[in-house]
């Protein structure tokens, strides 16, 4: 995932908060919000699908919510097919998921993101699946 396809304002983090929608499970929160057609200054950017990460403190330390960032952003790589192009997404991680991870392995975090993304994708009709 290049720098260009995540999220790093804190503007952006709170637009996505405040407009978007959200989908939960027991390990992460994903909030998902569709960007403005119209933002020419974007120019390619504005078809890519973003993402930001909040990995909290209760997580662990600083190495250990680095090392799940790292995961994360890697998994998001694999399932960026199911993202819905133009929108951005903030992954907040609870605590737990780094275990679950280590316990059941990166395709299980790779098959959980790939589920929330198609629950958070606007079907056809434009409700949620």
């Amino acid at each position: 995932m290049g720098r260009r396809s995540r999220l790093s304002r804190s503007r952006d983090f709170d637009t996505v908060y405040r407009h978007g929608r959200s989908v939960s499970t027991r390990y992460v929160v994903l909030y998902s919000f569709r960007r403005e057609e119209d933002a020419g200054d974007q120019g390619e950017l504005g078809q890519e699908s973003r993402v930001g990460l909040a990995v909290p403190r209760k997580v662990g330390g600083a190495v250990e919510r680095n090392r799940m960032k790292r995961r994360l952003r890697a998994a998001f790589d694999e399932v960026r097919a199911k993202a819905d192009p133009g929108s951005d997404y903030v992954l907040i991680v609870r605590p737990g998921l780094p275990e679950t991870v280590d316990a059941r392995g990166f395709p299980w975090l790779v098959e959980h993101l790939g589920e929330l993304l198609e629950r958070a994708v606007p079907t056809e009709r434009g409700t949620r699946a």
